[in-house]
C-alpha cells in the first residue's frame, strides 16, 4: 500500500549539503572567542551575561566575528535546552498534543528550521528510555516507542528535506549504535506506514542521498521494500493511464 501522504513539498537542491569539516584554526578561534566570552562575564553584571547580549554588544562594537559566535553559542546553548526539555517531556510521559505544541512555539522563538528541529526531536525520542541490551528485544522496543512518538515527527516532517534529514539521522544511529545494526529497514518501514516518510524520500535517500556510514548493510536491508515501492509506484501510473 503506499503512502498516503502526497501534500508535502518534497524538493531538494541537485547538490546536497555537506557537512564542513573544522581546521585546526578555526578550532583554535573558537577556543579564543570562548575564552573572550568567559572573561566579559566576569566583567559585566549578572542581568547582563548572556551570549545574546554579548551578541549585540559586538555587533554595536564592530566585532562581527565575535558577534556570530556570541550567536552560534546562543543557538547551540537553545537546542541543549530544548532536546533537554523535550527528554523530560517523554519521561513524564506529556500529552503528544501538547509536546508538539511546546515544539512550535520553540520554532517560532528560537527560529529553527524544521529540518534541525526533526534531528533534535529524534535525539529525544531515542534518549528518552532505557535500552535492552539483548539486539533480538530491541528492535521490538524501538518499534513501540516509535509507534508511540510517530504522530510527534509527522507534525515536523511536513518537507521532503525534513524527512530526509529523519531518514539521515536513523541512518547514523542505527549505525552509532552497534544493536541497532538490523533495524533500520524495520524502522523506515513503520515510519513509512505511519505516513511520517514518503515513497520519494525513502527512494531519494536509496538512490543517492544516503552517506557512508554502514551503507552496504542498510541498502542491502531495504533492497526488497524498495523494490516493492517502485512496483507499488507503476501499478499506480498503470491505474491512471487505464482511467485516462
Amino acid at each position: 500500500m503506499a503512502s498516503t501522504n502526497t501534500s508535502r513539498s518534497f524538493h531538494f537542491s541537485r547538490n546536497l549539503p555537506k557537512r564542513k569539516k573544522t581546521s585546526a584554526p578555526q578550532a583554535g578561534f573558537a577556543l579564543m572567542f570562548d575564552n573572550v566570552l568567559f572573561l566579559f562575564q566576569e566583567l559585566f553584571p549578572a542581568n547582563k551575561r548572556s551570549c545574546e547580549y554579548f551578541s549585540k554588544y559586538f555587533s554595536d562594537v564592530g566585532l562581527k566575528e565575535l558577534a556570530d559566535h556570541a550567536r552560534n553559542q546562543q543557538s547551540i546553548g537553545a537546542r541543549k535546552e530544548l532536546q533537554k526539555e523535550l527528554e523530560e517531556q517523554m519521561s513524564r510521559g506529556d500529552p503528544l498534543k501538547d509536546i508538539i505544541l511546546y515544539v512550535r512555539e520553540e520554532i517560532k522563538k528560537n527560529n529553527i528550521s524544521e529540518q534541525t528541529m526533526i534531528g533534535l526531536i529524534w535525539a529525544s525520542v531515542m534518549s528518552s528510555v532505557e535500552w535492552n541490551k539483548k539486539e533480538e528485544l530491541v528492535t521490538e522496543q524501538a518499534i513501540k516507542l516509535l509507534k508511540q512518538y510517530s504522530p510527534l515527527l509527522k507534525a515536523f516532517t511536513s518537507q521532503g528535506l525534513s524527512e530526509l534529514t529523519l531518514l539521515l539521522k536513523i541512518q547514523e544511529y542505527c549505525y552509532d549504535n552497534i544493536h541497532f545494526m538490523n533495524s533500520f529497514q524495520k524502522i523506515v518501514v513503520l515510519l513509512y506506514k505511519a505516513d511520517v516518510l514518503s515513497e520519494e524520500a525513502i527512494l531519494k535517500w536509496y538512490n543517492d542521498a544516503h552517506t557512508a556510514k554502514g551503507k552496504s548493510v542498510f541498502l542491502e536491508q531495504m533492497k526488497k521494500f524498495v523494490e516493492w515501492l517502485k512496483n507499488a509506484e507503476e501499478e499506480s501510473e498503470s491505474e491512471e493511464e487505464e482511467t485516462d
